[in-house]
């Protein structure tokens, strides 16, 4: 018999770190490789990690709820015999333990260092440690909650005093500290009698972490237009019933709104970027990110290639997209490769918002609720017609206000001229 280490694996790009939200397996049980052995949840994805051996789960290292860095040991598992299969499957997620320790001092990446998470924000300044003085064992030398625990352990931690005096008096602020209020958590709630209290799981958690790395990381912009919609619900409500017998799935209004995104997106790339530190990068690529709600968590699947696809194609990608969600079936790479995020919050009722920007992507654009109002023609004619407001929600280190209100202006042009002359569902 051969004892064999499975580790936790890169779930995505850019992930870093993942937390077991569930243990699928204990000591003892029998599997088979490809086997589901754990729930993890990464601030990109919920996702299930499968054990690259056959064998007995010998011994369960991490613990549901704690957080381990990519390569982190998270089980042992019994093998027979340690031959070439074995040897073969540490080219995967149980390899990048390996390669991290061979890369890191060879390289002495720094790239990632102030790229802190949530976690390791709230750690330093609860013990009162400066970041800047830490060495980050991650990938590109990012900082890692497990760097701090080690740390506060050892007794050893640096402090914003022990820095040299040349360094200490440098205007610089510390990236942890503007964030202070958004981070920091009260240190006891109190509970009185029938009060009840929830358990964070981990698809919350990775939800509560990605939002406030957002807010933390870019400075949120915001801008609205009302757009006159009563050509698309006319069009649009003459052909729901036919559609709908033909393609066995309803055609809601969303697809309308994502391919006047996707025309915006076409005539104005920069709003499909991202920040990377030293440079922008606009993405040749465009899909879109939809947002699609359950009971207890938000999900924001991808539907990729989106600028291919007819309004017939983008609304059998949503009903698709939306079914996985609800039914538990949603896979990572559904979550993965999303430039740009549309979300539907007209759908609950609301009227006016302001969303958080899927992070690392530099807009998000919410539809609200489509109404009936009174509107002043250009004849000066009073008519009742449908509206809707569009909210665009900016990094502003990516965009400014004028290409923002030129884009908007052009999906707003898009959606007051569809109509069943000038605009193919197929």
């Amino acid at each position: 018999m051969a004892t064999e280490k499975i580790t936790m694996p890169q779930l995505g790009e850019s992930v870093t770190e993942g937390t077991i939200s569930k243990w699928l397996v204990e000591p003892g049980n029998e599997i088979k490789k490809y086997d589901p052995i754990a729930e993890v949840t990464t601030d990109k994805v919920n996702a299930e990690v499968p054990s690259s051996f056959t064998g007995v789960i010998k011994e369960i290292v991490a613990s549901e709820g704690e957080t381990l860095a990519v390569g982190d040991l998270m089980c042992y598992i019994e093998t027979e015999g340690s031959g070439d299969d074995t040897a073969a499957d540490t080219s995967g997620a149980g390899k990048a333990e390996n390669e991290n320790k061979q890369e890191a001092p060879a390289e002495k990446d720094t790239s990632m260092k102030k790229r802190y998470s949530p976690a390791v924000l709230r750690l330093a300044q609860e013990n009162d440690i400066d970041l800047e003085q830490v060495e980050g064992t991650g990938k590109g030398g990012r900082i890692t909650r497990k760097d701090i625990l080690k740390l506060i352990e050892s007794g050893n931690v640096p402090k914003p005093d022990d820095k040299p005096k040349e360094e200490a008096v440098k205007p610089q602020k510390q990236p942890q500290a503007s964030d202070k209020k958004e981070t920091a958590q009260p240190a006891s709630v109190p509970v009185a009698p029938g009060d009840v209290e929830i358990p964070v799981n981990g698809v919350r958690r990775a939800i509560a972490n990605n939002m406030v790395r957002s807010k933390h990381e870019a400075p949120h912009a915001w801008t609205m237009v009302e757009v006159d919609v009563t050509n698309l619900v006319n069009y649009r409500n003459r052909v729901k019933n036919d559609f709908k017998n033909k393609e066995g799935y309803s055609l809601t209004f969303l697809p309308f709104f994502i391919k006047a995104v996707v025309e915006g997106l076409k005539e104005f790339p920069r709003l499909n970027s991202m920040w990377a530190g030293d440079k922008i990068i606009e993405k040749k690529e465009i899909n879109i990110s939809i947002a699609v709600a359950t009971d207890d968590a938000l999900y924001v699947p991808v539907i990729k290639g989106a600028d291919e696809k007819s309004i017939k194609g983008l609304a059998k990608s949503v009903n698709e997209l939306a079914g996985k969600v609800r039914s538990n079936r949603l896979t990572g790479d559904d979550m993965q490769g999303g430039t740009f995020t549309v979300n539907n919050t007209g759908s609950f009722g609301s009227v006016l918002s302001q969303p958080i920007i899927n992070y690392p992507q530099a807009a998000i654009l919410s539809v609200e609720s489509i109404v009936k109002r009174p509107v002043v023609m250009e004849n000066g004619m009073i008519a009742v017609r449908d509206m809707v407001n569009l909210c665009l929600s900016l990094d502003h280190r990516v965009l400014d206000g004028l290409v923002a209100g030129r884009f908007l202006a052009r999906v707003k042009e898009i959606l007051e001229n569809i109509s069943e002359d000038n605009t193919s569902i197929y």
